[in-house]
């Protein structure tokens, strides 16, 4: 596996050392840039260079909001995961970041821990996301005259297969799999095993959420449960419905991420899917069916009723 490659944009030479200081001896390459011109010329130069970047808010020349609408704004660069850092820990600031894309956040002054943590996850989840990217681009184009289909999926496993497989049915499956992904493993992890939010802040580690999911799944209560996914693709659009036996969840709080969960380390997957992955996403009812919508190009956005 190659060395993860970290950005760091900050026009303060005291603090692109002291991040250089701290992620070094965790085995990342670190590079930097002085402020958010130089960083858009390197990432415009190289988009697949980095696996992270850790960008200042506030920068001569062209500040980190600028960097960031260009980075989710270029296809090639919209899944690289960004980290706001800013000595604005202000609620409204943060909450415009986070619309802008930037789901990772940290404060200065740096808590080194935190530091190490937040980046380490958004590496992982970005090595994820281009691992799935990877095996979706190896599909075939004549899945695109499916028009309808249902599956039904018991593990994490499967619904890692089903949606490299869906995704392969639609204009952009790079962008459709990483949301459709991370809804159906949500329709058996949060779904059916009934793993929360809390649970999975206390698993703290990929060992630890596996070997529960795999607890969870060989209990009686469990056997025989499954999620169903339903495709369906019209003239203007294709539309996922996915369906768990679960008791459902407060999705309210997910559909974007709550600057009080910023700094958590998990649980941005529904909000990457309402953002990059799909023109409409509705939960219905509990929240243990969700539709996702895909407007196929050309066509004109129908709202949601």
């Amino acid at each position: 596996m190659s060395t993860p490659r970290v950005l760091v944009v900050d026009d303060q030479a005291i603090d692109r050392k002291l991040l250089t200081y701290h992620l070094q001896p965790e085995g990342y390459a670190v590079e930097v840039a002085e402020d958010g011109m130089e960083a858009w010329e390197i990432l415009s130069a190289d988009p697949d260079r980095f696996c992270v970047v850790l960008l200042d808010r506030t920068m001569p020349r062209m500040d980190g909001m600028e960097v960031l609408a260009r980075i989710k704004a270029d296809e090639r660069l919209r899944t690289l995961p960004v980290i706001m850092q800013t000595a604005l820990s202000r609620r409204e600031e943060m909450l415009e970041g986070i619309r802008a894309g930037a789901y990772y956040y940290l404060t200065k002054p740096y808590d080194a821990e935190m530091l190490r943590s937040v980046v380490r996850t958004a590496i992982e989840d970005y090595r994820r996301y281009r691992d799935l990217q990877a095996e979706v681009r190896k599909g075939t184009d004549t899945l695109r005259l499916m028009r309808e289909a249902i599956f039904a999926f018991r593990t994490v496993e499967q619904a890692h297969d089903l949606g490299m497989l869906l995704a392969n049915t639609c204009p952009n499956p790079t962008a459709t799999v990483v949301g459709l992904t991370e809804l159906l493993v949500n329709a058996i992890e949060h779904g059916n095993l009934g793993i929360t939010y809390e649970d999975k802040t206390r698993l703290s580690s990929a060992a630890e959420w596996t070997r529960e999911v795999e607890r969870r799944l060989a209990l009686p209560e469990n056997a025989a449960k499954q999620a169903v996914v339903s495709f369906e693709r019209t003239d203007d659009r294709i539309r996922f419905l996915i369906r768990d036996q679960g008791a459902g969840f407060d999705w309210q709080r997910y559909l974007h991420v709550d600057p009080q969960r910023a700094f958590d380390t998990h649980g941005r997957g529904i909000a990457m899917a309402n953002r990059l992955s799909f023109s409409q996403l509705e939960y219905r009812g509990c929240g243990n069916e969700v539709v996702g919508t895909i407007q196929l190009p050309g066509t004109r956005v129908i709202p949601s009723r």
